[in-house]
């Protein structure tokens, strides 16, 4: 159920476990899901329904590895924009090259930006003749990442309100 004064779903217990359950395995059937989490699969049916309906599971898909997949050099890109501008730079930062994820902040820069590029080459390509070509962009600072290691995540176990 959503809660009118603020958007949120409220999720009890069950709800937690399967997002958990999903976010450590996005292919789980919902016979598996349901097993997992002691439930009926009817209730899991019921439950996964709700969860997609009110936007707090948003979709499935596969994680992939940047550097298995030919992306083998990777960075955060910071920039320092103009404030009016954030549409359009938003716009544009969508549909640029390697551009995997783009990050509103209240920082010393204002958006911070992970691109997976095939090579160093590509990657300086991407940062000056693409990102800092967008108007509205005052300054870049690039930090190369030579690791990258995801972490639970938020949907585990005590970590949940």
């Amino acid at each position: 159920m959503i809660n009118p004064s603020d958007g949120t779903a409220d999720l009890d217990e069950i709800d937690r476990r399967m997002v958990a359950a999903l976010v450590s395995d996005g292919r789980l059937s919902v016979r598996a899901l349901a097993e997992r989490v002691h439930i009926s699969r009817a209730s899991a049916y019921s439950r996964l329904d709700r969860l997609l309906s009110s936007g707090v599971i948003t979709g499935f898909s596969a994680r992939v590895d940047p550097a298995r997949a030919g992306l083998a050099t990777s960075a955060y890109v910071a920039l320092s924009v103009e404030q009016d501008a954030w549409r359009e730079i938003s716009t544009r930062l969508r549909t640029a090259r390697y551009v995997e994820r783009v990050s509103l902040l209240a920082a010393d820069f204002d958006v911070l930006v992970l691109v997976h590029a095939p090579d160093n080459a590509t990657l300086r390509d991407v940062v000056l003749e693409e990102l800092q070509a967008i108007p509205g962009v005052r300054s870049t600072r690039t930090w190369l990442v030579f690791a990258d290691e995801a972490g639970p995540g938020a949907w585990m176990g005590e970590h949940l309100p």
